[in-house]
């Protein structure tokens, strides 16, 4: 077999089939035989030589979800937001963009993985906290915030929101989703992060309806 001259494309056709098959069949319901007999033209020793697992396939594909929906590049353009300003916004956006509705409706229970939720851990911290980072430090800057540890306040908002607030991986009905969407409200204005406000709660709110209704036609 000739020597693949351009493994990024490869790699890329994998990723492309990969979340095709998740977004219209689930995670548990698509195998790496699927993704290989939808690619037509690559072998399973072609496809392991790009990802060694089914969980590496999966950590890819959310890694591309997070970046093509990522809320945080949307609203670095605003620049007509204040600190505070910016960090609604993208709070608002990551819980009503289309590829958030997505990714949960094609796989609601990967992140019972261990290494999964390891991983997302790590992106928290790594990629999305220094985002909101920056966004409390230009509220510091601007007067808007009045925060004394914007690092540590942006690693726990990142952490709160993606993890104990996610309703994939804790399951709960509404009354109880709202109760702790109410608590983190409380927890952030009392360190000077007033981030959710009327609106916001009514937005989690319907995110989370819909996250109930998805399941049940599931």
């Amino acid at each position: 077999m000739p020597r693949n001259k351009h493994p990024e494309i490869t790699e890329q056709r994998i990723l492309d089939t990969a979340t095709k098959l998740f977004l219209e069949k689930g995670w548990e319901q698509t195998t790496i035989q699927n993704i290989v007999d939808e690619l037509g033209d690559l072998t399973r020793g072609a496809f392991y030589h790009h990802f060694n697992s089914k969980e590496d396939i999966i950590n890819a594909v959310l890694d591309r979800l997070a970046l093509e929906n990522n809320p945080f590049e949307k609203t670095k353009k605003m620049t007509e937001l204040n600190g505070l300003e910016k960090l609604k916004s993208a709070l608002m956006l990551s819980f009503t963009n289309e590829g958030q509705l997505d990714a949960i409706k094609s796989i609601p229970t990967i992140l019972k993985s261990p290494q999964i939720i390891a991983n997302q851990l790590k992106d928290c911290i790594n990629t999305g906290a220094p985002d909101i980072q920056s966004f409390i430090e230009e509220g510091v800057m601007d007067g808007s915030l009045s925060i004394h540890y914007p690092k540590q306040a942006a690693e726990t908002l990142m952490l709160l929101t993606n993890i104990w607030l996610s309703p994939i991986i804790f399951s709960v009905d509404t009354e109880e989703y709202m109760k702790k969407v109410k608590h983190l409200q409380e927890l952030f204005n009392g360190i000077g992060l007033p981030i959710i406000d009327e609106e916001i709660l009514r937005v989690l709110e319907t995110f989370h309806k819909e996250i109930c209704n998805l399941n049940r036609l599931s």
